[in-house]
């Protein structure tokens, strides 16, 4: 269950940020940009998400099994649907064509803080890696370096490779590479100890 409201929670972060339009993480952008090469509507998001994750467990399930587990289906089954939805709810509440600065930033601040909520709630379900969290992890063990050394640099890839495609590189990117570490670290610790999974 904190997995499967924890997917739901990542999704609709995921796509209220990408609403917002103030930029996106460093995952985020990836997406964008495949929807935006693809020539993929705002609204096609999940599509371009679901690409992208097939992909990626597809690379990762060749290099290294071990990563590929019941956590990761989980995690890519609803997903697409999932950031579709959260896209048609922002769109349902707000006026995408004419919000000012607060709401977008208000916006991207509820999206932010759920998928902050979100990524702790899958890291506390602890069923698997999802697809860019394996490969990162296939990476760390091919290049033998820290895991934070390899998130850092494969996140500066992906924010590279997103606004090549066309992805919206904005002030979201910059937060949420500042503080989606320590947040969700602090989230995934209330977490594990208000559902006593530190016993």
């Amino acid at each position: 269950m904190l997995a499967v409201v924890g997917i739901f929670l990542v999704g609709t972060g995921l796509a209220f940020n990408a609403a917002a339009a103030l930029g996106n993480d460093p995952v985020g952008i990836v997406y964008d940009g495949i929807r935006s090469a693809a020539n993929l509507s705002p609204t096609q998001l999940g599509m371009a998400s679901n690409i992208v994750n097939v992909t990626l467990m597809v690379i990762v399930f060749l290099l290294n099994r071990h990563y590929v587990n019941i956590g990761t289906f989980i995690y890519i089954l609803p997903y697409g649907f999932v950031v579709d939805l959260g896209g048609r709810m922002y769109r349902a509440i707000i006026d995408v064509d004419t919000q000012p600065l607060p709401v977008q930033i208000a916006g991207a601040a509820v999206g932010c803080t759920l998928l902050y909520l979100g990524v702790a709630m899958y890291i506390t379900a602890d069923i698997g890696l999802d697809p860019f969290t394996g490969i990162v992890m296939v990476l760390k063990d091919i290049v033998k370096k820290e895991y934070h050394v390899v998130k850092i640099c494969f996140d500066i890839f992906c924010v590279a490779l997103g606004t090549i495609l066309g992805g919206k590189l904005g002030v979201i990117t910059i937060v949420t590479a500042f503080t989606a570490g320590p947040l969700i670290g602090f989230f995934a610790k209330k977490m594990r100890g208000l559902f006593r999974m530190d016993e």
